[in-house]
């Protein structure tokens, strides 16, 4: 399972501003982020190239829009609990020579 948040230029921009302005948030971020920020379209491209590449019939990209954080947290974990649940993992069943060697031990007890 793999999983792309995928964040607007517009977000982005907006959420550097909250870093900015806010003192508690300022070492979220670097002048570094202004300077990639130019390359937006190339990122695209690349992500864009990247999971086209990667994605498989078992192991597929579930791309998530993540401008809304709550709602994008919400979908990741329904994605994460869908996929547990496709497992159908169970206890392991006892056998009825198991049950007994644990009789056995619990009248030793």
């Amino acid at each position: 399972m793999k999983i792309f948040l995928n964040l607007s230029k517009k977000e982005q921009r907006k959420r550097f501003l909250e870093r900015i302005d806010d003192p508690e948030k300022n070492w979220k971020f670097g002048s570094s982020d202004i300077h990639e920020r130019k390359y937006w379209k190339h990122y695209m491209k690349a992500y864009e190239d990247c999971l086209s590449a990667t994605s498989t019939r078992h192991a597929h990209w579930y791309v998530v829009p993540a401008d809304d954080k709550e709602n994008a947290r919400l979908i990741v974990s329904q994605i994460v609990l869908d996929a547990l649940n496709d497992l159908k993992m169970k206890y392991p069943e006892t056998t009825a020579k198991r049950r007994k060697e644990l009789n056995a031990i619990r009248k030793q007890l």
